[in-house]
């Protein structure tokens, strides 16, 4: 299993030999590895080579360090999606061969904030819905959304209950998502959303802020969207100008 020589730096090397592993089965999800000490004795590097290529790996999500535990072997993202394709999570959950749900955690009809204001460019007077979910895959929890939507773009007799705000907006307010402004951060444990999506301590989170805009460049929709980050996984095509 010692890693063949190359012209590379060693650590990179590892990186490779421990993902063709994995690629091949030899290890598997949520499989623990051998110790720091064994696994580098076994490639015929040293510890300090090993770490560095452990800690890429960690930084890529491909292994999950715990402390005093072990290092262990990530779970593969079931959804992926190009962060340039505006899908809902619906869609996604879809595409992934999964059956998507959704359980309400509340709604309520409140004033806006400040920063709601800017946001939407709207009056202080101005109500926004605002509307707390978990979406599930096969009934399991991958994904806690906070939905603002200024109220007056809705109809009285909306319901709330269908599975993408995304058709929701479009076939009972008649307004169309063109676009929307996407920041992506990741971020550790979260006290509250960790426990409602069932995480392991170790698992983190990504949190996509989104505001949607119409054909119309008018503000919409503002989503925050916690989604478990050893479930799904975001990429983008880059071009080159």
């Amino acid at each position: 299993m010692t890693i063949k020589s190359d012209n590379r730096h060693l650590y990179l090397q590892v990186i490779d030999k421990i993902k063709d592993d994995i690629h091949k089965g030899i290890y598997l999800e949520k499989q623990k590895l051998p110790s720091e000490f064994e696994l580098s004795k076994t490639l015929g590097v040293s510890r300090a080579t090993l770490r560095e290529a452990l800690r890429i790996l960690e930084e890529e999500n491909v292994i999950i360090r715990r402390h005093g535990v072990g290092t262990f072997i990530n779970s593969k993202p079931l959804f992926s999606s190009g962060i340039e394709q505006l899908n809902s999570v619906t869609a996604m959950i879809e595409n992934g061969s999964r059956v998507p749900g959704t359980i309400f955690l509340s709604s309520m009809e409140t004033s806006p904030t400040e920063e709601d204001a800017k946001k939407f460019q709207c009056s202080p007077e101005q109500d926004m819905f605002v509307l707390e979910r978990v979406r599930t895959a096969n009934e399991e929890p991958v994904v806690y959304c906070l939905d603002k939507i200024p109220r007056n773009l809705l109809p009285q007799t909306f319901i709330h209950e269908q599975e993408s705000l995304l058709e929701l907006l479009e076939e009972e307010a008649g307004k169309y998502i063109s676009y929307a402004v996407t920041e992506i951060e990741p971020i550790g444990y979260h006290e509250k959303i960790s426990q409602v999506l069932e995480c392991d301590p170790e698992t983190s989170l990504l949190l996509l802020k989104q505001m949607h805009f119409d054909e119309y460049d008018q503000p919409v929709l503002y989503s925050l969207n916690y989604f478990k980050a050893d479930k799904f996984s975001f990429h983008v095509v880059r071009k080159r100008l």
